[in-house]
């Protein structure tokens, strides 16, 4: 029989915690060790049971930190619920290296539907899973699996439910959610209609898109749509072709430009963050001048830059090209976030005196609130309790 479990603070002492880890680079790994570490230090009697994408690559490796009690995969997460069962059982006998739970770890080929709520104002809903595409820095299909989604309308059904217990914003996610409907023969833009069809009072955000996914259609229909924000998230990863063409990209510069222009086309105040790596091998000082001088131009509002890292089993390291040392990609590194901080000043500058809609979220920050407009520009104001997860015109 299952007992009864509830979440608790940091500052109370658990009785079990479950990390659920990332593994997007060598720095992700580090910092799931880092916690896992942090945690048995702090709550040595507690169950540590380790899941997500670093689990289902490297079960054994995970199983040799001191304190892991259970090592769960990608499928096998979803057993959590069972171990609960286990934990009074084990308190006091904690598992003696040599004797971790490993699960059997398979091959992900599963898709749980989830909606996971972040504050009272948003919701998380899961639309699509795993990737078919390879890229060669890039160890997600094999973490994850191929691409899958469940129908439009069961993601409907549990969007509905969101909204009905009160959220007031849905962001889609998945891994690559403009391959939805590879599994049901559907297609994204009728995923995105539905979404527009909901009851309620409410905005939609797309967590991010390919940008070869991300096409002309959808575009439009987020300018025209009744609840979608115009907030674009699109993966970039470099601005040299012929960087794009080691790490097997499936666009080129010129299809990403076409896309920003398209937005700003339609949508002026959108905000277009995107995804950058840096120091990729094969990205010699010609190819980073090349990606550099493209980024300065490219009319977008925030780079998320990440610092490219060797991957164990990827094909990148089969490629006998340029390595860059590990100093000059942190160089990269600093000169792209200096970028991104100047186009988001910039965004911000542009939408001053804007009339806009801010939706308010319940955290208080001394007597302070905040809440984020549509097109993405956190807003602060007086803190009133009754405007917790409420939709307010404002003047920027």
């Amino acid at each position: 029989m299952l007992r009864a479990h509830q979440r608790v603070s940091l500052n109370e002492i658990p009785d079990v915690c479950v990390v659920n880890t990332c593994s997007v680079t060598d720095a992700a790994d580090h910092k799931d060790r880092q916690t896992i570490n942090q945690l048995h230090r702090k709550y040595p009697d507690a169950i540590i049971i380790v899941t997500g994408c670093y689990a289902q690559l490297q079960p054994e490796q995970i199983s040799k930190i001191p304190g892991v009690d259970y090592v769960l995969g990608q499928n096998e997460k979803y057993d959590i619920p069972a171990l609960i069962d286990e934990v009074e059982m084990r308190r006091g006998e904690k598992m003696q290296e040599g004797k971790i739970r490993v699960a059997a770890i398979r091959e992900v080929d599963d898709f749980h539907g989830v909606h996971s709520a972040d504050d009272r104002t948003r919701c998380f809903i899961k639309v699509q899973d795993g990737c078919n595409y390879f890229c060669t820095y890039c160890t997600i299909p094999y973490a994850r699996g191929k691409s899958r989604n469940p129908k439009i309308e069961d993601v409907i059904k549990d969007a509905q439910v969101a909204l009905d217990q009160g959220a007031k914003e849905l962001i889609i996610t998945g891994v690559n959610i403009g391959d939805f409907g590879r599994s049901t023969s559907e297609q994204f833009i009728d995923l995105l209609r539905a979404f527009d069809l909901l009851n309620g009072d409410y905005r939609v955000r797309i967590s991010s898109c390919e940008p070869n996914l991300l096409t002309d259609e959808i575009i439009d229909f987020v300018a025209n749509s009744k609840h979608f924000a115009p907030h674009f998230h699109i993966p970039l990863q470099s601005g040299s072709n012929e960087v794009l063409a080691i790490m097997k990209r499936r666009y080129t510069r010129e299809l990403f430009a076409e896309r920003v222009q398209h937005i700003r086309k339609v949508m002026p105040h959108a905000f277009i963050g995107v995804d950058c790596m840096v120091g990729v091998r094969g990205e010699t000082q010609e190819c980073w001048e090349d990606y550099l001088s493209f980024i300065k131009e490219l009319d977008v509002s925030q780079l998320h830059v990440f610092t490219y890292s060797e991957r164990a089993n990827t094909r990148m390291l089969e490629l006998d090209l340029y390595v860059v040392p590990k100093a000059e990609r942190q160089r990269r590194s600093k000169i792209l976030h200096e970028v991104s901080e100047k186009k988001t000043r910039d965004f911000y500058a542009r939408h001053l005196g804007r009339k806009s809609v801010v939706l308010w979220e319940s955290k208080k920050e001394g007597d302070q609130m905040s809440g984020f407009t549509d097109n993405y520009i956190k807003v602060y104001g007086p803190y009133k309790k009754e405007k917790i997860n409420t939709f307010e015109d404002i003047l920027l």
